[in-house]
């Protein structure tokens, strides 16, 4: 018999939700543009992840953690995982709180942008090929003063059906910091534990739209399964360290029945990692 298909949030919840995550982030700016820049990193880090617990919340998705999570904030830590949605950043930050690399675009979102760089992000501008050596750099530093940095090593979202290649550019910043990196796979089950594309902002997927498929959700459950830290000390390259932590990445989602597997490397995408 085949699994009932999950209901749909009733409309005037929907509105709701939304009114309570609009507040929700008037909460994160007041926050942001006080006494947030004075706190020490273990301060901000209890505060986002609170904040990141409560948007979840809102949007009624619970997380459950597979595997041994890092802590709190660990320091000369690189975070990288697979990437379906804004939403991944508030699932991490649940569990391991990180500042994160973003494309330079989010910087002219309304409010977020001003958000996102308040908290610390790093912005990096992809047409630019040269702009992976300083943002290389400015995440050395932060790891090798005790900071935990994350990327989205696809340098793209996907519905969440598929992980796609892995750009090792960035990976360079761990060897430079002689960091820990610690791979993380992500997943997002309907309230049936079905994998969902709901949260997915991929391809032409709005912003708005993808909040709309989120709140039309009674309920969700994301995964996040954290696999076994790699010392980049133990890798002779920046392509080695990337495709080790692929693979765990890659195995975590493919334990399940519900993903089909990993994407194929072109001579495109084999080309593009070695930026």
């Amino acid at each position: 018999m085949s699994p009932a298909l999950p209901r749909r949030t009733p409309f005037p919840t929907r509105i709701a939700r939304l009114g309570r995550v609009v507040s929700h982030a008037l909460r994160a700016l007041v926050i942001v543009a006080g006494r947030f820049r004075n706190l020490a990193y273990a301060e901000r880090a209890v505060v986002n992840q609170r904040w990141s617990r409560g948007l979840l919340k809102i949007f009624g998705v619970e997380v459950k953690v597979r595997g041994t999570a890092p802590g709190v904030f660990p320091a000369n830590t690189l975070l990288v995982a697979n990437h379906v949605s804004w939403l991944d950043i508030f699932a991490l930050n649940s569990v391991t709180v990180s500042r994160f690399v973003a494309k330079r675009e989010i910087l002219s979102w309304p409010i977020a942008g001003w958000l996102v760089k308040n908290a610390g992000t790093l912005f990096i501008d992809r047409s630019k090929r040269r702009d992976a050596s300083r943002i290389n750099e400015q995440l050395a530093r932060a790891l090798e003063n005790g900071g935990c940095m994350a990327v989205f090593p696809e340098s793209t979202t996907s519905d969440g059906t598929v992980l796609l290649p892995f750009k090792a550019s960035l990976f360079e910043s761990a060897i430079l910091s002689r960091g820990m990196v610690q791979p993380v796979a992500l997943r997002y089950l309907d309230a049936n534990g079905e994998l969902t594309t709901a949260p997915a902002y991929a391809g032409d997927t709005s912003l708005w739209t993808c909040i709309a498929n989120i709140l039309a959700e009674p309920s969700m459950t994301v995964e996040l399964s954290f696999g076994t830290p790699l010392p980049a000390t133990a890798f002779d390259s920046r392509f080695a360290l990337s495709e080790a932590a692929r693979e765990q990445i890659g195995a975590a989602l493919t334990r399940s029945s519900d993903l089909p597997g990993t994407a194929e490397r072109t001579p495109e995408d084999l080309r593009a990692e070695a930026r």
